[in-house]
């Protein structure tokens, strides 16, 4: 399980004095990233090799506040990764400075080509990289339909 603490600063409070739900997702996505980059998918691999990752979802659960004065750790788990490396599932959980869990996000998110904002698997190194990740109770093979399973259809305004 990869780890990473945050200071609940001022300025992500929101107006019940609590944490607001836009600073979950930022410290999801800071987490995120300084797992993927400790992984070697930093910002300047990705950039070379015009991938990046995309988010589908992220479904919240909330079981408690949380507010500042105190550090908040989150969590991230590999729940599920395509054979080819294409689509992936993460699992967070956000821990009080007392270890109990406060909160829960399943996310699931894809590669897209840079280039072409075309989904696209791994390959070579990145797909081997990505196969290694520790496998957790749970985790799974996904498939396409894994990633439809919350479809929903756009409906313009016009």
């Amino acid at each position: 399980m990869f780890l990473k603490e945050f200071e609940v600063r001022w300025s992500d409070i929101d107006a019940n004095r609590h944490l607001a739900n836009s600073s979950y997702i930022n410290y999801m996505s800071h987490t995120r990233m300084a797992f993927l980059m400790e992984h070697g998918f930093g910002h300047e691999v990705l950039a070379k090799n015009k991938i990046g990752p995309v988010v589908f979802y992220e479904h919240m659960y909330y079981f408690k506040e949380v507010f500042p004065g105190k550090p908040i750790r989150v969590s991230l788990e590999v729940m599920g990764m395509s054979e080819d490396g294409c689509f992936f599932e993460f699992h967070h959980n956000f821990y009080d400075s007392n270890g109990k869990n406060v909160a829960h996000c399943e996310m699931m998110g894809a590669w897209i080509s840079l280039g072409s904002r075309q989904l696209i698997p791994l390959s070579g190194q990145f797909l081997q990289r990505f196969q290694q990740f520790e496998r957790p109770e749970g985790f799974r093979l996904l498939t396409k339909e894994d990633t439809r399973k919350f479809s929903k259809k756009p409906k313009d305004l016009i």
